[in-house]
């Protein structure tokens, strides 16, 4: 039977030995439920929707489907399931895809089980955990506006939409937006509903990614 208080994890991920580990570190986490592993996009696409994970760690370098492709179609089917890419490389071209795919996070696989167990919870609070180098690169595209004329959907944002966007992106939570901003947290959701109504996205991870792409 299902514990509520742990978080419901799979993995996809093509390498079985990472898969063992992986589940190994999940199983014996008290606050973890391991609910399943899948060897490629395919299986995973099938299969995920009967055991309802909570977070799902995708390999982004599968055989046949890439991971970014097979967060693009599950995000569509499993819209509350919280994705985050496993890689062995920072490559930011292909983590910002993956993050407008519908992704919310980005480790190394060369995490420890530490630094696992603790992405995920703060994936499941609401966070999106990522490598310092890749949140490094976030954060200065917040730093300066973006170039005129790149994207005219970023002009329609307002200025506190635009510093609510950069919050987001350095993984506040929303509470935690109406507390550095001195709003309650109702406005916050009222502005970030108006921004991605705006950008015509539906996720933090997809919004981040409309402004990388732009600037």
């Amino acid at each position: 039977m299902s514990n509520p208080d742990r978080i419901r994890v799979a993995i996809v991920e093509d390498d079985e030995s990472l898969r063992r580990i992986f589940g190994g570190w999940m199983q014996r986490s008290p606050g973890m439920e391991f609910v399943g592993e899948f060897p490629d996009a395919e299986s995973a696409i099938l299969g995920l929707g009967s055991v309802r994970p909570e977070v799902v760690l995708v390999d982004i370098q599968l055989p046949g489907l890439d991971g970014i492709e097979c967060v693009r179609r599950l995000k569509g089917t499993l819209g509350s399931t919280q994705f985050m890419m496993l890689t062995v490389y920072e490559d930011a071209d292909r983590i910002f895809k993956a993050l407008e795919a519908g992704a919310a996070g980005y480790l190394l696989k060369r995490t420890t089980q530490e630094e696992l167990i603790d992405a995920i919870v703060e994936l499941r609070k609401g966070g999106s955990p990522m490598t310092s180098a890749i949140a490094r690169k976030v954060v200065q595209s917040f730093q300066h506006p973006a170039p005129v004329g790149v994207s005219a959907e970023m002009a329609h944002l307002s200025p506190r939409e635009r510093e609510i966007l950069g919050l987001l992106a350095q993984g506040y939570l929303y509470k935690e937006i109406a507390s550095d901003l001195g709003i309650s947290v109702p406005t916050v959701n009222a502005h970030i509903r108006n921004m991605y109504e705006k950008l015509q996205v539906h996720s933090r991870a997809q919004a981040v990614a409309r402004y990388m792409k732009a600037g």
